[in-house]
């Protein structure tokens, strides 16, 4: 089928989306995916042909047309889709949405993938219906209006850019809009963004937004639904909820009283399932309370006991206390414990006993539901709220309607709204103390209380017993049985009108009540007292405590219930005491004198300037709680007096005051009040009129109050006065202008004032404009570099941030042209303003809001599409200037290297490229300065530690440094250190606490290499600091040990560096002891000891620190130490950082540390890891792998005899330290088998191949591991040397005992000389002895002679051995002898040639061996005469008769000047023979042989 193509028009692009996913298999095919835009020149009409070779690109079905408008910027076409932009911003939208939501969905994040899903299922769902074109226009704008508020709100909670719109909707383009517009459509798009998000907030209601909720508002409330009160108590009772804080041991609501009938449903049937109370007025110190208990007290109504049977004989009607019942509320109240209200708490009740009735008996007796095992209780549903009792009607009107009881809180809420008129006075009866008199037993005293006139009447329904109860007249206490001192406790309100308080006092009465009735009616009142509450000053009775006076009533007239009588039968009783306390909530009364006096200051017009002075005095707690009336009472002052200005100062003054306490942080809260005071309350017609000028101090509200005066001024009078309020206007600014021309002559205002009054010369004009440019760019470039570096704008405003940065750059670069034509000759140079400008350039260039990298694709394409990248633009012009700067560049040199620094490591290519040659420019000049460039070098150093630490730095910039090679001893220092800081920047995120401390040791070494001392000693704090997290004493004071070791105890007439040592060896010595690592310590005491006695003859110290050495010696003798296991690891694969990539490791296990242990601590910290259960050298395709493998196995350390022990009497607890401290060489061991196998002695072919490892530094160290060194010309050395001793180890063993077997003595010396067998030296000569290797090898030159030389010695060893074995060999062995003895000649041909002839044994080698005695367990034994194995080495034992009375002492022999001793360990596999050969592999791997 033939293809016809169509080729596109001209000036036509067809732009198609992507519809289906498709894999390009073809050359020329081109895959796609869904959303994907491709860009169409040619088509092909009709189907392919299946036989036909794939030439197509793509099916055209896998594309959707869509209309495009084609766009020319400069010689670019750009192809834009031709939706409507409210459809490509929602398309836009949902890609970005839809990364976002892939990233929350890998990270667990499941709420919020629920959320961002719902929203991206609402947005498509609205996106096709702007696309059907069938809505109407008013619905069309009511979804274009729900789809951009649905973004803006997305955006927030997912953290994005704000978008900012015009009214119909559309994005504001900032090219097209004002700067000042855009900033008000920013606030705008906030300030609704925020109100959806409180909406969506109270919709959703869960526990973290309630909890967030409470702790921002300043004002909170309990909701409380009583659902049962489950008591079998027989009589009426009354509840009285409230809430209590048990550590301060106080009531802080109202009560909330519930009358509960004795048939157990509520007295009044209609409020069955209807009883809720919110407690309110609470604030957040209220919240901030350690603990906050819900407590109900239970009070039975009726008999004096419950068991009293006889009801007619009773007396009734007895308010007796019956129990409480408790709950904690903290978690509810403040939002930490989520619930709703139809969650039921159950709060149990606690029975109340008398002070006499303890025992469990009486108490089951007065309580019978007790035998029952019921459980009586409350049943409540609670719920915290936010808000006044306003807001949560307005919030919860499904919660809180007009039915519910508001309990308030005993006290002012924190914020006292205008018009929120309360006038409480809360009562409680403390306690009493009364006498019984003429009465055998305590009296049973009942409080009776009423609120009276001055005439003794009683004020009706003025007593409130608790929120949700009618008004009562009078108010009867509970009855304790028989007690002397009651305490009541009891608190209710007392409320009177206003215009009465004058004239009101209480008055007590009190009564003793018996259990009979017949009695009961007998008894009169006993005392009385009473109490005013109001002073003759005007004000309320004081808050706290009150012992009233009690009289003692003998006139019938008070010891009945008449209480209006007056005069005689009182007299004052001293065996009687009773205490109430008060506290008054009201608006409208005062307790303070002077404040009371301002607001009442028409009745005494005479002190109203005293009071109004007094009024600064007054505490601000008691001004706030009157805002309205003070403020109402000034400005009433200010307008009664208009027509003089005697209290203008004063009231002026006061208003200021008052103002400046909302201001304060303690009273911010009140903002709102003055704000609704100013907008509600407010009608001072004249108040604009007064001095403005004093109201500087609190200009805000100040100015409120004179324009909202003015407005009702003008709306009374109509527009009266009008040039007279702008005239005093005009001076106000005036007087403004006039502050800001006072001698501060250093403002750039008063310099451009007087540069219009500058002398007429034209060199004076020329200097004076030149000092005023530079003042103006020196002001501006610290301007803008403070509002880069403040960040103004909230971080999700880009539009507006984007825009600021814009107006920068083209100040900066306008403003560095002018620089460049009038400041860069050698006269007019001005090095303080080009440091000023570099300065500010390279902090725009490096803001974060213009580090693109950091950005989604899709917010970077909208910048770059916009603004470009502003970064290369100033960039370039740095570059450009800083060549133009000639001579003068060296001025900026050191100080301008960090910041160029800080430039060129911003990861965009062309700018570093033209950046990072500014180096090489700075090298130079400095080395033509001064000789050469270490003040750069130096900062570089310093400052390149500190950025990429920061974040900064990749390996593109390792690579774009190494194009300068004119600096190569540069490039290679800033080269190596940035390998190091990449790779410590990499672990310190990471878990691995050794990871951290190996790339920590990598920098610290690399520091000291080129002697940077400072940032050296910064390295060894932080990584002695990785030490004490993982209670690694030992490596954090060898750490320490390096810092002091560059101190001197020298005397330099200061002691800072003598003083500095000896604090750092306290610590030392602490950290080794911690360690037990007692030999360093007593070493560094020594040190202390000899400055103390000889340098500083300080003899006191000295005694301290000998006593502390002694103690180390005692420590070593008699303390246990363990131990520790080394374990070899190997780290291999590609998948590792350098520092770990295929090397191996020596590690140090801590005390009884078990392989396993210390293999799954391992593998914990690389999960990924492959385990390999081998001990051998893995191969290329292992080391060359992209994954992790972990090789890890026990070595065992090698002991090296300090030479101080050696041919001396040594303690075993002296000697076991070294055999596992001070160590740098481990063998590891393992069987192999060669040749065939014996089904009869499996010991025959039975071989030992045995692995040294040799660390960089000794172990214990800075680190618990250290990597191996042993390099494979090393390897061969140590292998020839340790066959050479093999060799004669075994002849001398075959001289003394002629009964051993012959077999091990053939294997080793057929495996040497027979080629076929490949033991010997061959493989060395091809490895080692090539011109190549010597070449590249230069520093290897005498190790090369060292194995020569051993090769050499080897012979006459084989020829004695060879000659042992003729004279022990049997007749069936003889063929195999002679053909050894031939391939022997061959090979001492062929070596005497080639490395000389040895005549005589090694001089290093010893004439002969004793046998060696297997050591018993426990301490050494002494042997007469042998010689015993300790560890690895071998020592001498001398006779000693003196076992008993110490322990044993072993003589150490003289350690060879080569460590072969350590390698003669014998293993012994079978009584027949024995087979080792230690096997070197010349792999080329480090420390494995």
């Amino acid at each position: 089928m033939v293809h016809q193509m169509r080729p596109s028009l001209n000036s036509d692009i067809f732009a198609f989306a992507v519809k289906w996913n498709f894999v390009g298999k073809g050359e020329k095919q081109l895959s796609l995916e869904v959303g994907d835009a491709v860009h169409i020149q040619e088509a092909c009409e009709g189907k392919k042909n299946t036989s036909e070779p794939e030439d197509f690109i793509f099916p055209a079905s896998f594309v959707h047309l869509k209309e495009v408008i084609i766009e020319k910027r400069g010689n670019e076409e750009v192809v834009i889709s031709a939706e409507m932009p409210l459809v490509k911003e929602v398309t836009t939208t949902l890609r970005e949405w839809g990364s976002i939501w892939k990233q929350l969905f890998v990270a667990n994040k499941d709420e919020r993938v629920k959320q961002v899903r719902k929203l991206m299922w609402e947005l498509m769902e609205w996106r096709s219906q702007l696309l059907s074109g069938t809505l109407p226009s008013d619905e069309f704008k009511e979804l274009k209006q729900k789809v951009t508020s649905k973004i803006d709100y997305g955006n927030k909670i997912l953290e994005l850019d704000q978008v900012v719109r015009d009214e119909d909707g559309n994005i504001l383009e900032p090219e097209r809009a004002s700067v000042i517009s855009l900033f008000r459509a920013h606030e705008d798009a906030t300030t609704k963004i925020n109100e959806r998000i409180k909406e969506e907030q109270v919709q959703i209601e869960n526990h973290s937004g309630i909890s967030a909720r409470i702790q921002s508002s300043p004002t909170h409330s309990l909701y409380v639904f009583v659902r049962n009160f489950v008591c079998r108590i027989g009589e009426d009772s009354e509840l009285f909820m409230s809430l209590y804080d048990p550590n301060k041991q106080t009531i802080i609501s109202e009560n909330y009283l519930v009358r509960w009938g004795s048939k157990g449903f509520p007295k009044e049937i209609d409020m069955l399932n209807n009883l809720k109370v919110v407690f309110t007025d609470l604030g957040n110190k209220d919240l901030s309370r350690e603990k906050i208990y819900l407590i109900c007290q239970i009070v039975r109504v009726g008999r004096m006991d419950l068991k009293e049977m006889n009801n007619k004989k009773c007396t009734q009607g007895l308010r007796r206390p019956f129990g409480v019942a408790v709950m904690d509320i903290t978690d509810i109240i403040k939002g930490k414990l989520e619930c709703d209200e139809e969650k039921q708490f159950f709060i149990p009740f606690f029975p109340k006993t008398e002070q006499h009735k303890t025992n469990k008996k009486k108490t089951k007796q007065n309580f019978p539901f007790l035998k029952l095992n019921l459980h009586p209780g409350l049943w409540v549903t609670m719920k915290a709220l936010v808000g006044d009792i306003v807001q949560i009607r307005k919030e919860y009107p499904h919660l809180v309607d007009r039915s519910t009881v508001v309990a308030r809180k005993l006290g002012f809420p924190e914020i006292i709204m205008p018009g929120d008129v309360r006038n409480d006075i809360y009562l409680t009866l403390q306690g009493g103390d009364f006498d019984k008199y003429n009465k055998t037993t305590q009296k049973n005293v009942e409080v009776i209380m009423w609120v009276c006139d001055e005439e003794g009447k009683v004020i009706q329904n003025s007593i409130c017993l608790g929120a949700g109860d009618k008004a009562v007249s009078e108010y009867r206490s509970v009855i304790y049985y028989q007690i002397k001192q009651p305490r009541w406790m009891e608190t209710f309100k007392v409320a009177v009108p206003l215009e009465e308080m004058y004239r009101i006092h209480l008055r007590f009465m009190f009564r003793h009540r018996s259990s009979q009735e017949s009695k009961d009616k007998s008894e009169k009142n006993f005392a009385m007292a009473f109490v005013r509450l109001m002073k003759d000053d005007g004000t309320v009775l004081q808050d706290g405590l009150h012992d009233l006076v009690v009289f003692k009533v003998r006139n019938r007239i008070f010891a009945g219930n008449n209480v209006s009588g007056s005069g005689g039968g009182l007299s004052v009783s001293s065996r009687d005491s009773f205490t109430i306390s008060t506290l008054v909530c009201s608006t409208k009364l005062t307790q303070n004198v002077g404040l009371l006096g301002l607001l009442k200051w028409r009745t005494r017009p005479e002190l109203l300037r005293e009071n109004l002075e007094k009024l600064k005095i007054i505490d601000g707690e008691e001004v706030v709680k009157f805002l309205q009336d003070t403020l109402d009472a000034l400005f009433n002052i200010m307008m009664e007096h208009s027509q003089t200005d005697d209290y203008d100062i004063l009231v002026f003054d006061a208003l200021i005051y008052i103002i400046g306490l909302i201001a304060d942080r303690k009273f911010q809260h009140f903002n709102t009040v003055l704000e609704a005071y100013i907008k509600q309350h407010f009608s001072a017609t004249l108040a604009y009129k007064y001095p403005i000028l004093r109201t500087l101090k609190a200009l805000e509200y100040i100015f409120k109050f004179i324009v909202r005066s003015r407005m009702l001024y003008s709306q009374l009078y109509e527009g009266k006065e009008q040039a007279e309020f702008e005239d005093s206007l005009k001076r106000l600014f005036e007087s403004i202008n006039n502050l800001m021309r006072t001698d501060y002559t250093t403002t750039l205002l008063l310099r451009v004032l007087t540069n219009t009054h500058l002398a007429t010369t034209p060199k004076c004009t020329s200097l004076h404009f030149l000092a005023f440019i530079i003042d103006f760019l020196m002001e501006s470039f610290l301007l803008f570099k403070d509002l880069i570096g403040k960040h103004v704008y909230p971080s999700d405003w880009m539009a507006m941030i984007m825009v600021q940065n814009r107006v920068f750059l083209r100040a900066i670069n306008t403003y560095a042209d002018t620089m460049n034509q009038m400041f860069l000759n050698n006269d007019d140079f001005e090095v303080q303003l080009w440091n000023n400008y570099f300065h500010l350039a390279v902090a725009f260039i490096t803001q974060e809001s213009l580090q693109l990298q950091h950005f989604s694709p899709t917010k970077r394409n909208k910048i770059l599409a916009k603004y470009g990248d502003m970064r290369r633009l100033i960039g370039f012009a740095i570059r450009d200037i800083w060549y133009k700067l000639g001579s003068h560049k060296i001025c900026f040199i050191p100080g301008m290297v960090g910041p160029i620094l800080e430039m060129t490591l911003i990861p965009e290519e062309e700018l570093r490229r033209a950046t990072i040659p500014i180096f090489f420019d700075m090298i130079t000049c400095e080395h033509a300065h001064s000789g050469n460039f270490q003040k750069f070098e130096d900062e570089i150093i310093l400052k390149l530690d500190h950025e990429v630490e920061g974040g900064g730095g990749d390996e593109r910039y390792m690579q774009l440094l190494e194009t300068m090679p004119q600096v190569q001893h540069f490039v290679a220092l800033v080269k190596g250190l940035l390998v190091r800081l990449l790779d410590y920047r990499t672990v310190m995120s990471d878990d691995s606490r050794n990871n951290r401390m190996s790339c920590t040791v990598n920098l610290l070494n690399f520091y000291k290499d080129i002697n940077r001392e400072e940032m050296y000693i910064r390295y060894l704090y932080k990584l002695r600091d990785l030490h004490l997290e993982g209670e690694n004493y030992t490596e954090a004071a060898y750490t320490l040990l390096l810092h002091s070791r560059l101190l001197k105890f020298e005397f330099h007439g200061s002691q800072t560096q003598r003083q500095l040592k000896e604090t750092l060896y306290d610590t030392i010595i602490d950290y080794f002891d911690k360690g037990k690592m007692w030999e360093e310590a007593i070493t560094l005491c020594k040190e202390l000891a000899e400055q103390y006695e000889n340098e500083i003859f300080d003899y006191e110290l000295l005694s301290k620190r000998l006593e502390k050495q002694a103690k180390f010696y005692e420590n070593i003798m008699k303390i246990l130490r363990p131990k520790p296991d080394y374990f070899a690891v190997g780290y291999y694969g590609q998948g590792y950082p350098p520092f770990l990539r295929n090397k191996v490791f020596i590690h140090r296990g801590k005390e009884y540390e078990r392989r396993e242990d210390f293999q799954n601590q391992l593998m914990s910290q690389f999960p990924s890891a492959v385990r390999l259960n081998t001990t051998t050298m893995p191969g290329d395709d292992i080391r060359n792998s992209p994954l992790q493998y972990i090789q890890c196995f026990t070595v065992q350390p090698v002991l090296e005899i300090p030479p101080r022990l050696k041919n001396k009497p040594v303690p075993d607890q002296i000697i076991n330290f070294y055999k596992s401290n001070y160590v740098q060489r481990f063998h590891y061991s393992r069987p192999v088998r060669k040749g065939p196998v014996d089904p009869n002695n499996e010991f025959a072919s039975m071989w030992i191949e045995r692995t040294t490892f040799t660390t960089v530094y000794k172990l214990p160290g800075i680190l618990r591991w250290f990597e191996t060194t042993l390099s494979p010309l090393e390897n061969a050395i140590e292998t020839m040397e340790s066959t050479n001793e093999k060799i004669l180890t075994m002849i001398n063993q075959y001289q003394a005992d002629w009964s051993l077997p012959i077999n091990p003595l053939s294997m080793l010396l057929n495996g040497i000389v027979d080629p076929a067998v490949m033991g010997g030296f061959a493989k060395y000569e091809k490895a080692f002895f090539t011109d190549e290797y010597t070449q590249e090898h230069s520093e290897d030159r005498d190790k090369l002679l060292r194995l020569k030389d051993l090769i050499a010695w080897q012979i006459p060893l084989l020829g004695g051995g060879i000659s042992l074995h003729g004279k022990r060999v049997t007749d069936d062995l003889r063929p195999f002898h002679e053909r050894m003895e031939e391939c022997f000649k061959q090979l001492k041909k062929k070596v005497e040639k080639e490395y000389g002839v040895r005549e005589d044994l090694p001089p290093e080698s010893p004439i002969s061996w004793n046998s060696t005695l297997p050591r018993s367990s426990g301490s050494v034994s002494i042997v007469e005469g042998g010689v015993v194995t300790v560890g690895d080495a071998e020592v001498k034992l001398r006779k000693s008769k003196k076992k008993k009375k110490r322990s044993s002492m072993i003589f150490i022999t003289e350690e060879r000047e080569r460590m072969n001793t350590l390698d003669c360990k014998r293993v012994r596999m079978s009584s027949s023979g024995l087979r080792e050969e230690k096997m070197a592999r010349m792999s080329g791997c480090d420390g494995m042989v």
